[in-house]
């Protein structure tokens, strides 16, 4: 178990350099100078190069390279090229926010995904489990973007029951966490179907109703365990997936989060903005993977004694 665990966090740091340095190398591949767009239209090529300089932006790109290696384990993200403030603390303000509605979506994903997968399993090929497995497609192939307009539409439009947009009270929460829901639901819902339905078949699921322990005692001590740790990855998958997806439905409904700075910084070319979001939301999916990893240590005793 130790080693395991060694092997996991030692592969951290490998990792991580590849994230910054794949990030850094794509932002200087993306045609635009932000200079041009921070001196305006009108200003002349003096006034640009001039505003190069200032940026630190005329300097070859190993070196601005090794610099931000420098910097980034000082935990210093460098400054926002629009709002000359610390990007760190700009996405220290909006990373809560994110985490929130991810965090909201993945529970009740989770608990959605599981309870319907689990019944579309013991009701295999019952009008049960057509009619969820049918949702559950649906959910899977909706876009995120179309689901929440049509969300908008239909509760903060026509009903007036929610907030179109923005962040205020726990209304202003409903429709982004149901639009990140969605698609993860479904597919926690397939996922663990499969799983269930697998693990159904097996003979110490036999041998446990031979001794006559009711179907429920059977499907949660014996069947819900073992179906788990392929379900966990699906889970922790999205989990990631939507950190960084939320940055369309974030836009849609003006939530607040690291995905509309993201976005908001692409625009202008704020080339630091953009790699400390990308790196942060990078490093919180691979934090996740590690959770996840830890997780199937927990579940699986092959992984916990191998």
């Amino acid at each position: 178990m130790f080693a395991f665990i060694v092997k996991r966090v030692a592969f951290l740091p490998v990792v991580i350099v590849g994230v910054i340095t794949i990030t850094f190398t794509l932002m200087y591949l993306i045609p635009g100078d932000p200079a041009v767009l921070l001196a305006g239209p009108y200003a002349s090529q003096d006034e640009i190069e001039a505003l190069r300089v200032r940026l630190g932006l005329d300097r070859p790109v190993i070196v601005m390279y090794l610099e931000y290696i420098r910097d980034l384990g000082r935990l210093n993200f460098g400054t926002s090229l629009r709002t000359r403030r610390p990007v760190i603390h700009e996405i220290m303000l909006r990373l809560p926010n994110t985490f929130t509605i991810a965090g909201l979506a993945i529970l009740l994903a989770t608990i959605f995904g599981l309870f319907a997968g689990i019944l579309s399993a013991v009701k295999h090929l019952s009008v049960v489990d057509n009619v969820i497995m049918l949702i559950a497609l649906l959910g899977v192939s909706t876009p995120s973007f179309w689901l929440g307009l049509l969300l908008m539409l239909l509760f903060a439009v026509q009903l007036g029951w929610l907030p179109v947009a923005g962040k205020g009270s726990w209304r202003n929460l409903v429709m982004p966490t149901l639009t990140l829901a969605a698609r993860a639901t479904g597919e926690i819902a397939r996922m663990s179907r499969s799983d269930v339905l697998e693990v159904l078949h097996e003979d110490y699921i036999t041998t446990a109703r031979a001794k006559g322990l009711p179907e429920l005692a059977v499907v949660l001590k014996h069947v819900l365990k073992n179906a788990l740790v392929p379900t966990v990855t699906i889970i922790g998958l999205r989990f990631g997936m939507l950190l960084s997806g939320a940055v369309l439905t974030e836009t849609i409904f003006a939530w607040p989060g690291v995905g509309r700075l993201l976005v908001g910084a692409i625009k202008a070319r704020d080339f630091p903005m953009v790699q400390g979001c990308i790196i942060v939301i990078s490093l919180s999916f691979i934090l996740v993977n590690l959770v996840v990893d830890f997780i199937y240590m927990l579940l699986d005793p092959h992984i916990r004694y191998g």
